[in-house]
């Protein structure tokens, strides 16, 4: 493909170790992802940045994983699939949740749902959602801000989607079992 490197701590340009220390820290080990990352540490640490404020929004970790997978899946993103179903079930989500996203099957809640169909919408519709779809998503529990918290999960999963196209990035070992 775009023979884009996979980068060691080594490796990795000096800007990037802090970040990559981040990846140890969080995971025990360096993602290919982010070492494919790290070749731009403008884009590993804003990755990075997005990734930790999506944590904070209000979503809760069935929500935060139904935005994160509605993503991965519409992306069809070899690597974040997989991923997303380990970080999931690191994070106490059922596992029917997870795989119902994959499946593209219907959510196991209304309120889930509608927030499956508004992120689909966004990324379908490149943010121009209309009135009905709103008022839907409204309805179902969520209001302006989770409208605009889905921005920030997209914005991160976009990174991390194009990136993962682009490099065909190798899944690593530990996420395998989540294919």
């Amino acid at each position: 493909m775009n023979k884009l490197t996979v980068h060691t701590y080594e490796s990795a340009p000096e800007a990037s170790r802090p970040l990559l220390d981040n990846s140890i820290k969080n995971f025990g080990m360096i993602p290919s992802l982010h070492g494919v990352m790290s070749e731009s540490p403008e884009l590993f640490e804003t990755y990075q940045m997005l990734h930790q404020k999506f944590q904070q929004t209000s979503f809760d970790e069935d929500e935060l994983t139904v935005v994160w997978q509605t993503i991965n899946v519409e992306h069809e993103c070899h690597y974040c699939v997989p991923a997303h179903a380990a970080i999931s079930k690191m994070m106490g989500v059922d596992d029917k949740l997870t795989q119902a996203l994959r499946n593209r099957e219907p959510m196991p809640t209304t309120k889930l749902q509608a927030l499956h169909e508004m992120t689909l919408s966004i990324i379908r519709n490149r943010g121009r959602v209309n009135e009905e779809e709103v008022s839907q998503f409204y309805a179902a529990g969520y209001g302006p801000k989770q409208l605009l918290e889905i921005v920030l999960g997209v914005s991160q999963k976009v990174m991390s989607n194009y990136v993962n196209h682009l490099a065909d990035t190798p899944l690593d070992d530990r996420f395998k079992p989540f294919l």
